[in-house]
């Protein structure tokens, strides 16, 4: 009997591995992966630029910006705001004079309906004042419509191919722009008084590599504890200081004071410190990408 082998086609049973090949080559098939470490910011990053920041902000939920970023991003959306603004109140006038215009078209319409049809009556009662109508066997009076129902107004449908009442492709009716600034992260609002300036401890060393070069960049501001995304992180309102967590539950939760300066902490005082989000992934939350494709059941 011949040896097994992975790329084995004599055998009776289609095992995982060649099934993973197959959906690998054809694209068929659900296809999942974990994401590496090239796929997740670093905590210390901007999650606009995705680069290490060079002063530090951090919203109330705990996103971090680098302040250059952000204020472009609030100012670029205050602009992109009131020039929706502008666009939805030229729109808003423009429905509001269309809306008279056809008003005013309505009523000159019917004016002119009812004075015809005043005219018509009164020129068929002269007509036909001295005329019998005509009557069937049974002596009731007989209709003159060829209408199946009595008394009712016939439909009077537009012809389709005429130009003037085919109907006509209008634009997209806008909406009214939102008027306050939105996080891109969490999409709370937004407000630069909220921004809270962050102090990250570096790490002691030659001082030689650049910043964005080196692994291990800051450290705990208590401990000493070297941050990275697998260490969760919060930040205090009270300094801007960035500590542990662990450094908060075992220390800093005692007393309630900020270990810089000695300032009493509360509960939202203590901002823990997003880390490895970014619009692909976020670390400690979901870390495998799966791709959905077509499969027969």
């Amino acid at each position: 009997m011949t040896r097994h082998a992975k790329n084995c086609t004599a055998g009776a049973v289609y095992t995982y591995h060649e099934k993973k090949k197959d959906t690998h080559t054809s694209g068929y098939g659900s296809q999942s992966i974990r994401l590496g470490k090239d796929s997740i910011k670093e905590f210390d990053c901007c999650c606009l630029t995705l680069q290490p920041c060079r002063n530090p902000v951090i919203t109330p939920d705990g996103y971090l910006f680098d302040k250059e970023a952000i204020l472009e991003y609030i100012i670029h959306k205050k602009r992109e705001m009131a020039r929706q603004l502008k666009e939805y109140e030229r729109q808003k006038n423009r429905f509001v004079k269309e809306k008279v215009e056809l008003q005013k078209a309505e009523q000159e319409s019917r004016l002119q309906k009812f004075v015809e049809k005043q005219g018509v009556t009164v020129g068929k009662f002269l007509d036909k004042k001295d005329e019998p109508e005509p009557s069937t066997s049974n002596g009731t009076t007989e209709s003159t419509s060829i209408s199946n129902m009595v008394d009712t107004k016939k439909k009077e449908l537009p012809s389709f191919w005429i130009p003037a009442l085919t109907p006509a492709a209008k634009e997209t009716e806008l909406k009214k722009p939102d008027e306050k600034v939105r996080c891109p992260m969490s999409g709370k609002p937004i407000k630069l008084k909220d921004l809270i300036e962050v102090k990250f401890t570096p790490i002691k060393d030659d001082g030689k590599k650049s910043l964005i070069t080196k692994s291990a960049r800051y450290v705990c501001a208590v401990t000493n504890d070297v941050l990275g995304n697998s260490v969760p992180c919060a930040v205090l309102k009270t300094s801007g200081t960035v500590v542990t967590v662990e450094c908060v539950e075992k220390l800093i939760r005692k007393d309630m004071l900020d270990p810089i300066n000695g300032k009493k902490l509360t509960e939202k005082d203590i901002i823990h410190l997003q880390r490895g989000a970014t619009g692909f992934s976020g670390s400690g939350l979901k870390l495998d990408a799966k791709k959905d494709g077509p499969t027969m059941n």
